[in-house]
């Protein structure tokens, strides 16, 4: 796949690492934006507050299959029931969540685990085949939520997994998985 980060950070540039090695060919945009025509999927990896400037320095991404990266630190965009919402009515195409629930600074760890760590994601129908395949190329087991209609319980679950991380664990994986399976 042709994948295009907008953000070059922790989740954006860490993914983009990972994507390369498993064969994909990644392009990652910063701040002065660029030309994302490329791509076949587009990756949103940048502070909640900033999804709108990012993406207007961005072209060439009208409609493209978008994963929202980006958590909710403070203030929201009213209107919109989610981030992932946001970005969808900017780009205009089948939209995830997914990334935000993982701590980007232990990627380098991700194969080194006893069983594949999850990752959860909520999706558009025409976005959920990719999205799942880009959750396992960076080395995690899809678990699927549902429909975007749940994209913002993902970013609203961001101070269960702070809170977590603070009580002593630190930056962690999680794993869910049926009975039997682990």
């Amino acid at each position: 796949m042709k994948v295009v980060t907008v953000g070059r950070g922790r989740i954006g540039g860490g993914l983009a690492g990972i994507w390369s090695k498993a064969g994909h060919e990644v392009i990652t945009l910063g701040r002065d934006g660029g030309d994302g025509s490329a791509a076949d999927v587009v990756l949103i990896a940048v502070p909640g507050s900033a999804i709108a400037a990012a993406l207007a320095n961005v072209t060439g991404i009208a409609g493209k299959v978008t994963i929202d990266a980006t958590n909710a630190y403070g203030q929201r965009s009213a209107p919109f029931a989610s981030q992932a919402h946001e970005i969808k009515s900017i780009i205009g195409g089948p939209t995830a969540k997914s990334f935000n629930t993982n701590w980007a600074v232990i990627y380098d760890q991700i194969g080194q685990q006893r069983v594949r760590p999850s990752n959860l994601f909520a999706a558009d129908p025409d976005a959920r085949q990719v999205t799942e395949q880009l959750i396992v190329d960076a080395g995690f087991d899809p678990v699927y939520v549902g429909d975007l209609e749940h994209a913002r319980m993902l970013e609203d679950h961001l101070p269960l997994i702070q809170a977590v991380a603070s009580a002593g664990l630190g930056p962690f994986f999680y794993r869910m998985a049926g009975p039997g399976q682990l």
